[in-house]
């Protein structure tokens, strides 16, 4: 698994097909109350009701609020409902939208525990993937410790998201401290 990857978040680069990794990501709705935010929808999908066969991205803004965890995977809770991962037709998709979950709640904890709490969680589904993305104000990285304890307490969630996932790694924000967390998991069925 690597822990760097030599594009930005949010830009998995071209999917073997050719078709682009990443849709235009949308921004939360003017006036939406803190922590609410708008579901984004690929460009040229009218009300977000069209299928353009791109990814479908949602935004959470997390900065300043208490309770980020539960809030958090309630947010992606809804989104997996909104993308048809839930309700879970059978164990493999039921066990899907769980790691999804679970992987949420260590990102996000990870960045209330080690990065002065997270800014903002960012979704990202197409057919074969979904992405999670967190971003922080910390200066620390990220790493499964090493060695791995299973009877030690604690210490363990980039181990699970290691684990969990297809890939994970981290993105400095240039110009400012801070990075963004990313993993991908994938797709049902």
């Amino acid at each position: 698994m690597s822990t760097t990857r030599p594009y930005p978040p949010g830009d998995r680069g071209p999917e073997p097909s050719g078709a682009p990794g990443a849709s235009e990501q949308g921004t939360p709705t003017a006036g939406a109350p803190t922590g609410a935010a708008a579901p984004s929808v690929p460009s040229g999908t009218p009300g977000g009701t069209a299928d353009t066969g791109g990814p479908l991205v949602r935004r959470l803004r997390l900065q300043g609020e208490s309770g980020v965890v539960p809030l958090a995977r309630d947010f992606t809770r809804q989104a997996l409902y909104a993308w048809g991962w839930l309700p879970a037709v059978g164990a493999d998709q039921r066990a899907a939208a769980e790691d999804v979950l679970l992987v949420v709640s260590e990102l996000v904890t990870n960045a209330c525990l080690h990065a002065e709490g997270p800014d903002e969680l960012v979704l990202a589904c197409d057919n074969k993937v979904i992405r999670l993305e967190v971003s922080d104000h910390g200066t620390g990285q990220p790493a499964p410790r090493t060695p791995h304890r299973a009877g030690r307490p604690g210490g363990h969630g980039m181990f699970i998201v290691q684990r969990l996932c297809l890939d994970w790694g981290v993105v400095r924000t240039t110009g400012r401290p801070g990075k963004t967390v990313w993993a991908e998991l994938g797709g049902p069925g």
